[in-house]
Parts: structure tokens; sequence; C-alpha cells
């Protein structure tokens, strides 16, 4: 309607004032001067609810889309998502989400209207001067179908590098912001910085390259605007001398092609927008076509009741993509009450372990039940009300020290909260600051240690009171003297509570019922820890190891070997 309008204002406007311009008496004007009214109040009125319009309807569209997109990474995460970068998955959740809204904005809707007010536009140029039409219909089919051909041609492969490079920007500006400290320890930071602005160079070199195509497209669209109205024009001077077009009219043929503009400029434009919403939309459906690692049953099992046993029966799982099992073959039960340490190397497959356990992904072979249950019967959710974890890289909110507790039970009170500090190693530091549990800690906890950071996530694991518990690498950030004190409470916290714990520190284990050793996914021991040092095998071997390495700290730092495994070494006989 608001196109429309706007080519009949101007059609009207150059009929008022060409027949103006003989002098009739004013009641010959007046049915023009109210159209033009008329029309002026329609086009502005038509154009604020097309905004509105058709604003509300992308935004709703962008709202069901990203929801969707949030969704699919909730069921893809955490096992899925190691195939994104940090910030391409940013720049796919956030720029290419948004660039949709432009496929109805910017294409849809042009098209629409351009077809319909170009057709009314040509009706009455057709009625007045065949010969006008057509030039009009060339014109409108010029910009349409064969300049944007002609800009496609340089401009498809800019657009197609100009979406991947948005994202690795967005990932290299993300990373850039994240490592900041420790980039500026190293001195890195400025190559680190080098390469962004590298990636940006290249960004503006390829949209440089878009915009010339972009300009193209633009210049030649209105070359061929003007050429439809001059054609126009030279038709309806001869049709005027020749008598078969009235001169009043002659406005109106001249005119009426420029109207036509505003419709064209849209036409050329709308296929540049059309392959940036298609790129973008590859990268968005890229991401909702991921197939979860988990597939959540269509009638899942009621939980059973507790107390629980966990049993994991010849496990098999691989990562996405991975051909090699990252576990092969590991049997473990935990009984309620029991303790059971896993270790080995690095890639051994500990961290495999954990994500069956947790239902966030699924196995490949062999299975995980609870109470007899099959978990690939249960929903992700129903076993991680029964299975919690505290994990070595854990997040904190940039928000206060008791609300990042209470995450994990909203319901819990003040003590509740106070003795899961307690138990964690963190309440006396807490009542040492001057604002208490209200002290905030800042963005990604910046404003807290790495050791005091991992004492708030075991605090919320605790506080959310799971039957079972898994430790990863609880004691990661913190220094060898603080990490076994840690871990020793720890075992002590958990008596009683069925304990699952990944480490890479030994000094602790003496306590536990069970020690796992893997090795590429494999069992290679399991036993005591006492049993273990005496049978001289792997888990013997990183015994001596972190014997030594706790040595040489001490030694190094010229201090008193540390209470551990420096101290704890067991005579060749045992």
């Amino acid at each position: 309607m608001a196109v429309a309008a706007g080519i009949g204002l101007m059609a009207t406007s150059a009929w008022l004032i060409s027949r103006a311009a003989q002098h009739p008496p004013v009641l010959y004007l007046l049915v023009a001067v109210a159209t033009v009214r008329a029309l002026s109040l329609v086009r502005a009125g038509s154009r604020y609810l097309e905004r509105l319009a058709s604003h509300h309807a992308a935004f709703q569209v962008l709202r069901e889309l990203r929801v969707a997109l949030w969704r699919q990474l909730e069921r893809v995460a955490p096992a899925g998502l190691p195939a994104y970068r940090s910030g391409d998955l940013l720049a796919r959740l956030v720029a290419d989400v948004d660039a949709q809204q432009d496929l109805f904005l910017r294409v849809a809707l042009p098209y629409c209207a351009a077809a319909v007010a170009g057709t009314g536009a040509v009706a009455l140029l057709w009625w007045l001067l065949p010969g006008a039409g057509v030039a009009l219909v060339v014109a409108l089919l010029l910009t349409a179908v064969t300049v944007p051909r002609l800009a496609t041609r340089g401009g498809r492969r800019a657009e197609q590098r100009a979406a991947q490079l948005r994202g690795e920007l967005s990932d290299g500006i993300v990373e850039l912001l994240r490592g900041t400290p420790d980039l500026l320890a190293c001195r890195a930071a400025g190559r680190r910085l080098e390469r962004v602005t590298d990636t940006d160079r290249r960004l503006r070199r390829t949209l440089a390259a878009t915009a010339t195509s972009n300009g193209f497209a633009a210049g030649t669209t209105t070359l061929v605007a003007g050429a439809a109205m001059w054609l126009a024009l030279a038709q309806g001077v001869l049709a005027v001398r020749a008598g078969s077009l009235d001169g009043v009219a002659l406005a109106v043929v001249a005119l009426v092609p420029l109207a036509t503009a505003e419709v064209v400029a849209v036409l050329a434009q709308a296929p540049h927008d059309l392959r940036r919403v298609a790129r973008s939309a590859e990268r968005v459906v890229d991401v909702l076509d991921r197939s979860p690692p988990v597939v959540e049953p269509p009638m899942p099992a009621t939980l059973p009741s507790p107390p629980y046993t966990l049993r994991v029966e010849r496990l098999q799982a691989h990562w996405p993509g991975a051909r090699t099992p990252a576990v092969d073959g590991l049997d473990l039960e935990l009984t309620p009450g029991r303790r059971v340490a896993v270790v080995g190397p690095s890639g051994s497959g500990k961290s495999t372990l954990v994500a069956v356990l947790l239902r966030f992904l699924d196995p490949t072979a062999g299975r995980v039940t609870l109470n007899g249950v099959d978990v690939t019967t249960l929903t992700g959710d129903a076993v991680r009300r029964v299975v919690g974890l505290c994990a070595q890289d854990v997040h904190v909110f940039d928000t206060s020290i008791g609300e990042n507790v209470l995450l994990a039970r909203r319901s819990a009170g003040p003590h509740a909260v106070r003795a899961a500090m307690a138990r964690a190693r963190l309440l006396d530091w807490v009542d040492g600051l001057s604002e208490g549990c209200a002290t905030r800690v800042g963005e990604h906890g910046s404003r807290v240690s790495g050791g005091e950071r991992q004492r708030i996530a075991l605090a919320r694991a605790l506080l959310a009171d799971r039957p079972v518990l898994l430790l990863d690498e609880p004691t990661e950030h913190l220094d060898l003297a603080a990490a076994d004190a840690l871990a020793a409470e720890l075992l002590t916290a958990s008596a009683g509570r069925t304990t699952l714990i990944v480490t890479h520190r030994l000094a602790t284990l003496g306590d536990v019922d069970e020690i796992i050793v893997l090795d590429a996914g494999r069992v290679v021991e399991r036993g005591t820890h006492r049993a273990l040092l005496a049978a001289r095998g792997p888990y013997r071997r990183m015994w001596d190891l972190e014997c030594d390495a706790a040595t040489d700290a001490a030694t190094r730092a010229d201090e008193p070997v540390p209470p551990g495994p420096a101290t704890a070494r067991p005579a060749p006989s045992t």
C-alpha cells in the first residue's frame, strides 16, 4: 500500500501541476487536491503499519529460531560442542540468527510489494501510452533479473567468505578477551592481537568486494530507471505531437517510471540480501541438524527409588566424530556409600566415563544401569537428579558467592548454604570478607582465585545433595598442600555417600574402596591403594613420579617436603 500510494501520489501530483498550469477553475482541481492529500496520508500510515507488522512478524520468527537453536545446543552439549569454537558458536547464535529477519524484511516483502505496485504502475502507463508501459516492464525485468545476476557473479563467493570470516573474527575476539591475563603474562598478546587484526583486515577486504558488486547493482539500477523515464518521455512527446496523448498526461507518463525507482532499488538489493541470509542460514542449520550424542527416550521409564546402585557393564563409548572408543570394556559398580577413584594419564577416558554416567554421552556398547534400570530409558534430567557433578572447569556467574552456591538448590536456607561452604573449606575465607556471602565474584570469577572458584563449585555440588557424587579433578587450580588437604576433607565429607573421584593426585586415595587405573580407554589395573603399590604396575609408576615431582617442588622452594606423596613413599618391600 505504501509503495502503491507513492506511485499514485507522484502520478496525481504530476497531473495536478500540469493541469494547474492551464489556470482552470479551481473546482476542476479539487478532486486531484483531495486525492494528493489522501494518498499522502495513506502512504505515511501504510509505511508505519508496514514497519510495525513486518518487524513484529520477523521478531516472532527470530524468537522461535533462537529458542530452537538454544534447545539444540542444550541437547548436543557438552559432547557435541567441541565441534565449534566458542566465538564462532556465539556468532551463529546471535549474528547468523539475526540475519534471518532480512529474509522477510528485505527479500520476501520487497518482491511482493514490487509485484503488486509494479503491476499497477505498468497498467496505468499502458492505459495512457502502451509504449511507455513496455519501457517500464523492460526496466523492471532488467532490475529484477539481469542486473542481480551480473552483480552475483562477483558477490557470491565474497559473501560466503564474509560469513566465515565474521565467525573467525568473533572467535578471535572472544579468545583474546578471555585469555588477556595469560597472554600478557607470556608476552603473547601482541601476536594474538595481530592475528585478530589480520582477520579483521581480510573481512574488510571481502566486504569491500561485496560492496563493489552492490554498488554496481545500485548504479546500474539507477541508470535503468533513468533510461526508462527518458524513453517514456520521448514516446510521450511524440504521442502529444501526434495527438494521441493529452499534453497534461505527458507529465504522468514521464514521472511514473521515476516513482518506481523505490521498487527498482529494492529489487536490485534483494538478491544480495538473499545470498547473505542463505549463507547465515546454512551455518544455523548446521547446528540444528547436528545429531545429539544422547537420544532421549520417547516413553521414558520411571526413575527408581533410593538407595541407588550405579552399575557399568562392559562399557564402550565414542565421542562424536571419533573412530576409536574413548572407553572400552569398563566395568564399575557404585553401591550406596562406596567410594571409587579413577586415575590415569590425560586422554585415558576418565572424562568420557563421567560424561556417560551423567548421560551427556550414550554408550555405543555395554550399558549403565541405575538400580537395574538402563539409563538410556531415562531422561537426562532424571539421571542428573541422582548423579551430581563437580567439574574441574566450573562456571561461576557474575553475582555473589552465596547466589553461586545457592544455584544448586534454590530452596536451601542460609544455614544449609553455610554448611556446604564449611564442608568445602570455604566458610572461613568467606566470613573474612567485608561483604561475606554477598561478595561478588566478578565476570567468569575474575575477582576470586582459581582455588576459591573451585571451592565455590564444591560447595555448590555438596549443597545439591545428590545421592551419587562425581568429582572430576576437584583439586584443580590448587597448590600441592592445599590440594591434598582439600581432597582428604572431601573424602571425609563424602563418607556414607556414593562417590566417584576422577583425579590425577594419588596422595589421598588410601581411604577409597577401589582405584581403577585407565590407559587408552581400558582398565589396566584396579584394586586398593596398598595393593596397587605392592603390584609395582602403572599405578606404582604414577605414584613414584608424583613423589619425585613433590620433592623437586619442595627443593626448589627451599622448604620442607610437604606431607603427602613425597613423605609417604613406601619402602620397596611394602
